[in-house]
């Protein structure tokens, strides 16, 4: 798998990034930032998991620990990766928001 490539995209690894995108934070921080901005729950075996994909895959990178809590932060391939993420999300919203006017009446 490429760097660009986060496969389904669905989910955790796109929640990260884009958590991360506001700011370096360690988990907890992560998981109560990705609750308020979008109503999804991570677990924290599906948060450290996509972590530590993420992390190999060079998009974030570990900070030093701070009060036994590590933080993290997106890197400049993580930036890369989360616009052009953004911006496949923004074509399909606006393929989906046109089709679904020409359903209207239905």
């Amino acid at each position: 798998m490429r760097k660009s490539e986060l496969g389904r995209f669905s989910d955790a690894s796109f929640l990260i990034l884009s958590s991360l995108a506001n700011g370096a934070k360690h988990g907890y921080a992560m998981m109560e930032d990705i609750l308020a901005f979008s109503g999804t729950q991570l677990e924290p075996g599906t948060l450290y998991g996509a972590i530590t994909r993420l992390e190999k895959q060079g998009l974030i990178e570990a900070l030093p620990t701070e009060d036994r809590r590590r933080p993290y932060r997106i890197t400049a391939e993580g930036i890369t990766v989360l616009r052009k993420q953004v911006a496949t999300l923004e074509q399909v919203t606006s393929v989906g928001k046109k089709r679904l006017a020409s359903l209207e009446g239905f």
